[in-house]
């Protein structure tokens, strides 16, 4: 495990902590780089970090704290709990909030988000600026990831219980299950251990862009540890905190929503050959999270990283495939074959692996090269020995390329984090 996680830290493209459990056993934890690169402060496991969207998991389970007291009805309008909620919001429910089914745009997606993030903002502001867009589809209709969602169950919370949701989710999550450790990421506040955010550029790592963390609320604004998201793991599978159809409800296969999982109340749910995992990933600026649990083997694995890319979630792939007991390829053992340039132009085109993403192909100089929607251009080297098979160094991910009976090249299937994404040539 140390060395799946230490080629990546020394290439520089991973920084933070990576914790392995089995039940109660931790088998490993270890931290990486620098918490602080200004004073060359190194990671420790007790270092705390942004969580992102990890956060999500909690805001579901107090609004299932609130059902099982019966404060709350997920299956009747939000203007229940939110009365300024427009007419359009008439047939939305919370359990719409719950699954990103609601249909509500995503305000993180706006393009007035790119300013207002750097603004303290009021829980009615923020809302305000989704509150009167059109609905990007009828409620319950599809599945589409929404942080506007959760932004407005955290309100509910707050307006059910009279609490602010910092002060609930510590009084009813964060204090029963000991998590010391985790609570909203307040900027003005002195918080020990906590570690600076950085993001990469062309010119090399840097500090990663301002958001004030007044915004993202139960979407994604608390800080934690490895050893604090294993304490909730425990807790959460462990019966401590919801009663057994509360947690069932909670991580049931839900929404079909990327390819090969489905959405339950603020976790995904994916079911293969290899197990059945609950797990959810987290980005917010300078920070990435990863926290999987595999519920029949009981194991937890949990990366945070504080420089933005995909490691943490590529990194938690590879160390539960190890605690199943299954084995790694690093991307540095792979063996790249020599292709004849002329024949690397059959990969050329633009596949859609959905509507908004896309992976252009395309030849520059002797390269093959791969650039998907709002990413840089990698290069794409063919694995030896098989053949319409490539890979990229820079992150854990594959590319197949799939031809029809004619022997055309037509479409590709991506493999990354344990997902095989088909992308149809267009």
């Amino acid at each position: 495990m140390d060395e799946v996680v230490s080629v990546e830290a020394e290439k520089g493209t991973f920084m933070g902590t990576a914790l392995v459990a089995i039940g109660d056993e931790i088998v490993f934890d270890r931290g990486y780089g620098s918490a602080n690169l200004e004073w060359d402060i190194a990671n420790t496991p007790d270092a705390k970090f942004r969580i992102g969207s990890v956060t999500k998991q909690f805001t579901a389970a107090a609004i299932l704290l609130l059902e099982e007291r019966g404060q709350i009805d997920l299956d009747v309008p939000v203007k229940t709990y939110w009365p300024d909620a427009p007419a359009a919001w008439d047939a939305i429910t919370t359990r719409h909030l719950l699954q990103h089914t609601s249909g509500i745009t995503n305000v993180t997606d706006l393009d007035e988000f790119a300013t207002q993030k750097f603004l303290p903002t009021t829980r009615e502001e923020l809302i305000a600026m989704f509150a009167d867009k059109p609905l990007d589809f009828t409620p319950g209709e599809k599945w589409s990831y929404s942080n506007s969602g959760f932004v407005l169950l955290s309100a509910i919370i707050e307006n059910i219980t009279g609490e602010t949701y910092a002060s609930f989710v510590k009084a009813n999550i964060f204090d029963p299950l000991g998590m010391n450790d985790t609570a909203i990421d307040v900027l003005s506040e002195i918080v020990p251990m906590r570690a600076s955010g950085y993001s990469p550029t062309r010119d090399g790592i840097a500090n990663a862009e301002y958001v004030d963390m007044t915004i993202p609320t139960g979407a994604g604004a608390l800080h934690s540890t490895t050893h604090d998201l294993l304490k909730w793991q425990r807790g959460l599978f462990g019966g401590k905190l919801l009663k057994p159809a509360s947690l069932a409800a909670m991580t049931a296969p839900g929404v079909e929503a990327m390819p090969g999982s489905t959405y339950g109340y603020g976790v995904l749910i994916t079911e293969k050959e290899d197990g059945r995992m609950v797990w959810h990933g987290g980005g917010i600026e300078g920070f990435n999270s990863m926290l999987m649990h595999d519920p029949d083997r009981d194991i937890t694995v949990i990366v945070l990283a504080n420089l933005n890319g995909g490691q943490a979630n590529d990194l938690a792939t590879m160390l539960m495939r190890l605690a199943r007991g299954g084995e790694v390829k690093l991307i540095d053992e792979l063996e790249a074959a020599e292709l004849d340039v002329a024949s690397l132009a059959q990969y050329e085109g633009t596949y859609a692996l959905a509507p908004t993403f896309k992976i252009n192909v395309f030849v520059e100089g002797d390269q093959l090269k791969a650039q998907a929607t709002n990413q840089p251009a990698f290069e794409l080297f063919a694995q030896d020995g098989e053949e319409d098979f490539f890979f990229l160094k820079v992150i854990d991910a594959q590319v197949r390329f799939n031809r029809d009976d004619a022997g055309d090249v037509t479409s590709l299937t991506l493999y990354q984090n344990g997902h095989e994404i088909p992308g149809i040539k267009e």
